[in-house]
Order: structure tokens, then sequence, then C-alpha cells
């Protein structure tokens, strides 16, 4: 099982990352009304704006990757029948 982790992760890993970009596309749009995001070295772009798309994109692609990576782990550990660990009191 632990050959095949490797292989699953970077699967998991790659469509995380299609689907944070996904999701801040469409947060953007909702947010702002604009169909793409600013980029870093845009001129027709406030320093505001071009900040708040960097911020809210690090946060929407932090948060899928995390909710992706602990789905995946999960699913691992019980494809391979490991039990979850129990939190500690």
């Amino acid at each position: 099982m632990k050959l095949l982790f490797k292989p699953l992760n970077f699967l998991v890993s790659a469509l995380g990352g299609l689907l944070a970009g996904m999701v801040f596309t469409r947060l953007w749009r909702l947010l702002t009304g604009q169909d793409e995001a600013p980029d870093a070295d845009s001129t027709q772009h406030r320093t505001s704006e071009v900040l708040f798309a960097a911020i809210l994109q690090g946060a929407v692609i932090g948060g899928v990757r995390a909710a992706v990576d602990r789905a995946g782990a999960r699913g691992i550990r019980s494809l391979s029948g490991e039990s979850e660990p129990q939190p500690e009191s």
C-alpha cells in the first residue's frame, strides 16, 4: 500500500490545485464582477486591489489544499485499514 501512496498523493494534490483555482475564480467574480484577478505587475489596478487578490488567492489555496490533503489522508488510511487516531483528552 505504501507503494501507491506517492502516486495517489500526487494525483490528489494536482486535483486539489485545480479545485482551488476554480474556487478562487468563482469567488473573485462574485466579489468583484471581474473575470480575472489582477496580476502583481499590473499597472491598470491599484496596489490595494492587487494585494487583496493575492491575499484572497492564498487563503483559498491554503484552505482547499488543507481540506484535500486531509480527505486524501483519511481515504488512504481507510483503504489501508488503519484506524483513525483518537484525540488526546
